[in-house]
C-alpha cells in the first residue's frame, strides 16, 4: 500500500475502529512512539497528527478500543524498565491524555509489567498477568511472571474511574505473559467469558482458561479436536463465534517439549487454527507440516499484530525468529488480510434514476468485499403497466381522478420511501474505494458506462437527496437540494471520494446546516423495500374518492403480492413461479456500490445463473449476448458481495420500472424555507419535460388511521395543483402531518409535474424533524 509505511518491528499491537486499523508501540531498533493508521477501504498508510499528552514509545503493552478512543497500559518502555502508566487517545481528534485511575480499594494497583493480556468488554478493562522486572535495577533484569487480576472501570466517553481487584473463585491461571485473552458473549444466552490461551513461563503454554466475567469464577474447559502446539507471542482474535490463533513461538519440530520442556528449541510458526467458542472445538486451518509449503500464505512469524475488521482478520510485520548466524532476529515488513467467510449480504438495490432505458442504481457498502455481482430478473409476477395516456408512471399501485386546484386528495403509499436513500452523511475517515482482485474479471462495459454517465447525467440528475439538521434554525433559514454542476460551495462534510461513492452521482448542496431534509424521485419506478415487501397487498388499492390528479392504474400492479425474502435470499426465491420466471441475469460484476444499468447478459440456454462461486471463478461476459433495458418494463434488482471466499447471499429484492416514453421527468432541486405562514416549498422544472407542462402537484403525507395499522403505506394529501413552481404549506396543514420514523424522523413531501400525456415521476422529500415527537415547526 502506498502512503507512510510504518518501519517492521514486534511487540506491536493494533485495533480497528470501523474501517481504520491503528498500530501503536513495538520496535525492532529501539522502540516506537509513532501511531500508524492504515486505511482497509483505500489500501493506504497515514500517519495522524497527534496531539496532547503523546505517550512514549512501549512494546507489549495493553491497548483496546472504545468506540472512538483507545487506551494504552503499561508495556516496555526501554530495556528492563516497565511501566504501568495508562494513557487515552481520542481518536476523533487524535488527542491524546495521561489519565490517573484512582487505586483499588483494598490492595496496590497493577505493578508496571509487559507482555499482560489487556481486554475491553462493556465499560470495563480487564487486566491479567504479564512479566514483572523483579529487581530494581533496570540493568539487573530479573523476571517475575504475574497471574495477578484486575478490573479498570471507564467513565462514559472520556476518562476512568479506578481500579479495583475482583474476588475470584476456583483455580486461578498460572502465571504468564506473552498470553492473549478475548471475551466473548453468545448471542442468545449466557454470560460473558474471558478465554486465556497460551503464553510463557519460561516454557511455552498450550492451556485454555475461561473466567466468567458475571461470577468471577475461573474453569479450565474441555475442548475438542486438536489443540494447537503451545506458543507465546501469537494473536487471538474473535470473528462471530470463533476465536482465531495465529502464529508466535512453538516448539522445533522433533522436540519432545514433555521431557524438557525448559532447554527444547522453539521457532516462529505460521500455524492457523480457531476455536468455535459456542461448542469448545479446534478446527486447524493451516497445521504445522503445510505451513511451508505454499506461498500465498504468510511465513512464520511472532509478535505480529492482528485486527478483525467485518469478517476479515488483517496481519501486519512481526518477527520471523532468531538467526544465530547473524546474531539478530528479522522482521517481516508484509501486511497480509484473510477472509474468514463469505461476506454478509448488501442492503436492497436503491434507485438514484430511472430513464426509458436504464436505472442508475446503489446499494450500501459492505466493509472489505472486493467487489459485488448485480443481477435482474425480466420475469416478473406482474406485467408492464398499460400504454393508456391516463396511467402516471410514478405512482403505481393507485387509483386516480381529476380534481380541481386545492382539493384535498389522498393516497396511500405503495412506493417504498427508502427507494433512493443516498446520504451526505460521512464520517472524515470514511474510505471509498475497494481493493480489487487482480483476478476478479469486472463488467467493463457496465463500468466504463457508469464512469462516463457519472459526468453525462450530473447535469440533469432529477434525484438527489441531502440531510441537515433541523437545529437553531431561524425563520429564514432554508435547505436547498440540487446536484453536482451547480455545488460548488458544500457544507456538509463530504471528503474527497471517487465514482463508487453514491455522492458523485447524486451530490447536494446545502445552504444551511440547519433544515435537514432528504429527496429522492421515484422516476417512474415501482420498489417495494424490506417492510413492504411482507405487506403490499390489494390494501394498495383505494377508494374511488381518494384521488389524485390524473388517472387510474392498471389493476394487475394493484394486485400484485410479493412473498417476503430473508437476508439470504436463495438463487430461486419464490417457489410458485413458473421455471421461466426464476432465472436471474447478471448485470456484471461491479468494484463499487454504484452501477448504471442499460444492459443485462443473456442466460446461456438451461441455465439458472451464469455466476459462479469461487475465488475467481467471475464468468466471461465477453462470449455472453447481451440484452438492452425495454421502456415502461419493470425488473427486480439483487445484488451480492464478494470476497476471498467467494459469492455471499443476495440482497433481498427490489423492483424498479423504466420510464415511459413522452411523460415529464421529476421536479428537481427542491427548497423548503421557513416563514410565518408554515413553510415554502420551491422547485425547479423537470430537466426533461417532453413538452409542454400543464401543472404541478405538491402532496404531504398525513396522519391517517390507516398509517397507524399499516405504518408502510404512507397516505398523501394533495396541498397545491397549479402552473407555479413554489407553494405555500400552512401551520395547519403540517400539523395533520404524518412523522415518519422507518429512518429517522422525518414529513414527506411528494412533487410531479404534467405534460399532455400525464404525470411523471414525483420527487419524494423528506424534511427531517430530529428525534423528537413534536409537532413541527416547534
Amino acid at each position: 500500500p502506498p502512503g507512510p509505511v510504518p518501519p517492521a518491528r514486534h511487540g506491536h499491537r493494533a485495533v480497528a475502529i470501523r474501517e481504520l486499523m491503528i498500530i501503536f508501540g513495538g520496535g525492532n531498533e529501539g522502540i516506537a512512539d509513532e501511531l500508524h493508521v492504515y486505511n482497509t477501504v483505500t489500501n493506504q498508510w497515514f500517519l495522524p497528527a497527534v496531539r496532547g499528552d503523546i505517550p512514549p514509545g512501549c512494546a507489549a503493552h495493553g491497548f483496546v478500543c472504545d468506540g472512538t478512543r483507545i487506551l494504552v497500559f503499561g508495556g516496555m518502555v526501554e530495556y528492563g524498565r516497565y511501566s504501568n502508566e495508562l494513557y487515552e487517545l481520542q481518536a476523533s481528534r487524535w488527542l491524546w491524555k495521561k489519565v490517573k485511575p484512582h487505586p483499588p480499594s483494598s490492595g496496590l494497583p497493577p505493578c508496571p509489567r509487559l507482555g499482560h493480556s489487556f481486554s475491553l468488554y462493556g465499560n470495563k478493562c480487564y487486566l491479567f498477568g504479564g512479566l514483572a522486572n523483579e529487581s530494581e535495577d533496570s540493568n539487573n533484569n530479573v523476571p517475575r511472571y504475574l497471574n495477578d487480576f484486575y478490573e479498570l472501570e471507564l467513565q462514559h466517553g472520556s476518562g476512568v474511574v479506578g481500579w479495583s481487584i475482583p474476588v475470584t473463585k476456583g483455580i486461578v491461571p498460572s502465571p504468564r505473559e506473552s498470553h492473549t485473552a478475548v471475551i466473548y458473549c453468545k448471542k442468545d444466552s449466557g454470560s460473558p467469558k474471558m478465554y486465556v490461551f497460551g503464553g510463557m513461563c519460561g516454557a511455552r503454554l498450550d492451556d485454555l482458561w475461561q473466567l466468567d466475567l458475571e461470577t468471577m469464577s475461573w474453569s479450565k474447559p474441555e475442548t475438542k479436536g486438536t489443540v494447537p502446539l503451545p506458543r507465546s507471542l501469537h494473536t487471538a482474535s474473535v470473528i462471530g463465534n470463533k476465536m482465531y490463533i495465529f502464529g508466535g513461538w512453538v516448539p522445533h519440530k522433533g522436540e519432545n517439549i514433555e521431557t524438557s520442556p525448559h532447554d527444547c528449541e522453539w521457532r516462529c510458526t505460521s500455524s492457523f487454527s480457531y476455536l468455535n467458542l459456542d461448542t469448545a472445538e479446534w478446527t486447524t486451518l493451516v497445521s504445522d507440516s503445510q505451513e511451508d509449503k505454499k506461498n500465498s500464505r504468510p511465513r512464520p512469524r511472532a509478535g505480529h499484530c492482528a485486527v478483525a475488521i467485518g469478517t476479515r482478520l488483517y496481519f501486519w510485520s512481526g518477527r520471523d525468529g532468531y538467526k544465530k548466524a547473524l546474531n539478530s532476529q528479522v522482521c517481516c515488513k508484509d501486511l497480509w488480510y484473510l477472509d474468514t467467510e463469505k461476506p454478509p449480504a448488501p442492503s436492497q438495490v436503491q434507485l438514484i434514476k430511472a430513464t426509458t432505458n436504464s436505472f442508475h442504481v446503489k446499494w450500501d457498502e459492505v466493509p472489505t468485499v472486493e467487489g459485488y455481482l448485480l443481477q435482474l430478473n425480466t420475469d416478473l409476477p406482474y406485467q408492464a403497466a398499460s400504454s393508456d395516456s391516463t396511467v402516471t408512471p410514478n405512482m403505481q399501485g393507485v387509483r386516480m381522478d381529476t380534481h380541481r386546484q386545492g382539493s384535498n386528495s389522498t393516497i396511500p403509499n405503495s412506493i417504498s420511501d427508502t427507494m433512493n436513500s443516498t446520504k451526505t452523511e460521512y464520517t472524515a475517515m470514511k474510505g471509498t474505494s475497494v481493493k480489487n482482485r487482480p483476478d476478479l474479471k469486472a463488467s467493463t462495459d457496465s463500468n466504463a458506462t457508469l464512469h462516463s454517465s457519472l459526468a453525462t447525467n450530473a447535469s440533469n440528475h432529477n434525484s438527489c437527496v441531502v440531510d441537515v439538521l433541523r437545529k437553531n434554525e431561524g425563520p429564514h433559514t432554508s435547505a436547498t437540494i440540487g446536484v453536482l454542476s451547480s455545488c460548488l460551495d458544500l457544507r456538509t462534510v463530504i471528503p474527497e471520494t471517487s465514482v463508487s461513492s453514491s455522492v458523485s452521482s447524486a451530490q447536494t448542496m446545502v445552504t444551511q446546516q440547519t433544515i435537514k431534509t432528504e429527496s429522492s424521485s421515484t422516476n417512474g419506478a415501482v420498489v417495494k423495500d424490506e417492510t413492504s415487501l411482507t405487506t403490499f397487498s390489494t390494501k394498495s388499492e383505494v377508494d374511488e374518492a381518494c384521488a389524485l390528479p390524473a388517472s387510474k392504474i392498471s389493476r394487475v400492479e394493484a394486485h400484485a403480492t410479493v412473498m417476503p425474502f430473508s437476508k439470504e435470499t436463495p438463487s430461486n426465491p419464490v417457489a410458485t413461479m413458473k421455471a421461466g420466471e426464476r432465472q436471474w441475469c447478471d448485470v456484471g460484476i461491479f468494484k463499487n456500490n454504484t452501477a448504471l444499468v442499460s444492459q443485462f447478459y443473456l442466460l446461456p440456454k438451461g441455465k439458472q445463473s451464469i455466476s459462479k462461486i469461487g475465488n475467481a471463478d467471475a464468468p466471461d461476459y465477453s462470449l455472453l449476448k447481451k440484452q438492452d433495458l425495454v421502456p415502461g418494463t419493470g425488473y427486480r434488482f439483487r445484488v451480492a458481495a464478494i470476497n476471498g471466499c467467494g459469492i455471499g447471499p443476495f440482497s433481498k429484492i427490489s423492483e424498479f420500472k423504466t420510464c415511459i416514453p413522452g411523460f415529464p421527468g421529476a421536479p428537481s432541486a427542491v427548497r423548503i424555507s421557513k416563514n410565518v405562514e408554515g413553510i415554502h416549498l420551491s422547485w425547479e422544472p423537470p430537466t426533461s419535460p417532453s413538452g409542454n407542462i400543464l401543472e404541478y402537484s405538491a402532496y404531504l403525507a398525513i396522519r391517517t388511521a390507516q398509517i397507524q395499522d399499516n405504518p408502510s403505506q404512507l397516505v398523501f394529501m394533495r396541498i397545491y395543483c397549479g402552473l407555479k413552481t413554489s407553494c405555500i404549506v400552512t401551520a395547519g396543514q403540517l400539523a395533520n402531518a404524518h412523522i415518519d420514523y422507518t429512518s429517522r424522523p422525518a414529513i414527506v413531501f411528494r412533487i410531479s409535474a404534467k405534460n399532455e400525456k400525464g404525470y411523471g415521476p414525483a420527487t419524494q422529500v423528506r424534511w427531517l424533524q430530529g428525534n423528537n415527537k413534536k409537532a413541527p415547526l416547534n
